[in-house]
């Protein structure tokens, strides 16, 4: 896509915008998405993103590109990896857009020096609620909306060009996976490793870990490297994650893949999800398409099972109980990262937990007023967090209220001073929302950019499932 295909992609955005009547609420009218909180149906048409789907251009002396807002990191890579760039965040999954990883917050491995996907993001183009489309900056008139913008969900308005940073990278990651018997131990190297960025004299560059029990937990960390040789492939029969363990606290495991299947090393089987379907298992493994085996796809066999609710019925059949959905991700910081996880592992019956460090990339302002410069999702600079990662379900317990389970998981996270992110349920009141999740901040962005409310508000979005 160029910039004369990406103006016809926007005007016919705003044609869409302005069809939609003026009582009806907008929203986007898109083919997937990579939420997990269910929404009320709606007969109202969508916006029309079809033509914002692509990269527009590709800056590799500025190491920078402008990206349409609807453009998948799959599509994104694929353009900026052949001239040895990468967006200083991909999330893990291929479908993901740039845009939802800015609006919605996205993390991975780069995290703990690279921080979040907004923090690389240099201006954004937005269709605001009111139906203008504004370019806000860091110091621009918009600077407001420039730092609202990420955790906002698509309430504040819709991007549909980010000028994003991007950084050189090396063809090949050398990987060592550390083992650890307890989980103190792990949370002291990882802390260690993410403010050094250097273990056993080594350079690391990518950093996460997977928690299999109290009593087996891992480290990778990544090295980008030119030397050539092997390289592993976990899109076939091999399954990444397996991958990782082994039975030496005292020698880490290691192994090599090239930039490109590290990028992508949790999308062939939605980290370990894919179990859930059998794909895991060798015999239904070998018949399995490998052009199937994806994220996209095992959220197709998601959107199935809530339609026709086949999970509750083979469990009802086998004379158990229904399951409570328990897939979230949540920020604890890391010196409380072991408590939280010994809780967890205690309370809620979920192996195995994904970890991934981060730490702002931009120190806190000097004015007062911007001390937390992303009010929507308030970390605070130069802390170290960890987020954790969790997708299954749990048995529900008769008796109980709705989403006790991921109610307890909220309420522990405050009490840990963390916070969750909000792709998935919610069930906070509203005083409690409101104080995590940007307050007066947000109200007052909502009355600039969105003063007719033709965007559903924050809460509404992510509790309510409006």
């Amino acid at each position: 896509m160029g910039p004369r295909a990406h103006r016809a992609g926007v005007e016919r955005l705003l044609a869409s915008y302005h069809a939609i009547p003026p009582a009806a609420t907008v929203r986007l009218a898109k083919k997937t998405s990579n939420l997990f909180r269910a929404r009320a149906a709606t007969n109202t048409p969508g916006l029309d993103v079809s033509g914002l789907t692509s990269v527009i251009s590709v800056d590799p002396e500025a190491r920078t590109a402008d990206v349409a807002g609807m453009c998948t990191y799959e599509d994104l890579v694929a353009a900026t990896l052949p001239y040895g760039l990468a967006p200083f965040v991909v999330p893990q999954l291929k479908t993901i857009t740039l845009g939802g990883a800015v609006t919605g917050l996205g993390i991975e491995s780069s995290s703990f020096r690279n921080g979040l996907p907004h923090e690389s993001v240099l201006e954004i183009d937005v269709l605001t609620g009111s139906g203008e489309i504004v370019t806000a900056t860091p110091d621009g008139e918009h600077a407001d909306l420039f730092f609202g913008f990420p955790n906002s969900y698509g309430t504040l308005g819709y991007s549909t060009r980010l000028r994003i940073q991007l950084e050189t990278v090396k063809p090949y990651v050398a990987l060592r996976h550390l083992r650890f018997d307890d989980l103190e131990s792990l949370q002291a190297a990882m802390d260690e490793i993410a403010r050094s960025r250097v273990y056993d004299g080594v350079a690391v560059d990518y950093l996460d870990g997977v928690v299999f029990s109290a009593h087996e937990s891992y480290l990778t960390l990544g090295t980008q490297t030119d030397a050539p040789g092997p390289v592993s492939d976990y899109t076939d029969m091999d399954i990444y994650y397996r991958s990782i363990q082994h039975e030496s606290v005292n020698h880490p495991k290691t192994d090599r893949l090239t930039i490109h299947d590290y990028l992508w090393r949790w999308d062939t089987d939605w980290f370990w999800c894919s179990r859930a379907f059998g794909t895991q298992n060798p015999k239904i493994r070998r018949w399995w398409p490998k052009s199937l085996r994806r994220s996209s796809f095992y959220w197709k066999l998601v959107a199935l099972d809530r339609k026709y609710d086949i999970g509750d019925r083979l469990e009802a059949r086998k004379g158990l109980p229904p399951r409570e959905r328990v897939v979230q991700d949540v920020e604890v910081p890391i010196e409380r990262t072991a408590d939280f996880v010994h809780w967890f592992l205690k309370e809620i019956p979920i192996e195995p937990i994904w970890l991934c460090p981060l730490r702002l990339r931009e120190p806190a302002p000097a004015d007062a007023d911007q001390a937390r410069p992303w009010p929507l999702y308030p970390l605070e600079p130069k802390r170290t967090y960890v987020n954790i990662g969790f997708w299954s379900s749990v048995p529900i317990v008769p008796g109980q209220p709705g989403g006790a389970a991921n109610r307890l998981i909220e309420r522990t996270v405050t009490d840990f001073d963390g916070h969750k992110s909000l792709y998935s349920d919610a069930y906070y009141t509203k005083d409690e929302f409101t104080a995590l999740y940007g307050g007066e901040r947000y109200d007052s962005l909502k009355k600039r950019y969105d003063p007719d409310s033709r965007l559903l508000d924050l809460f509404s979005k992510a509790v309510q499932r409006r």
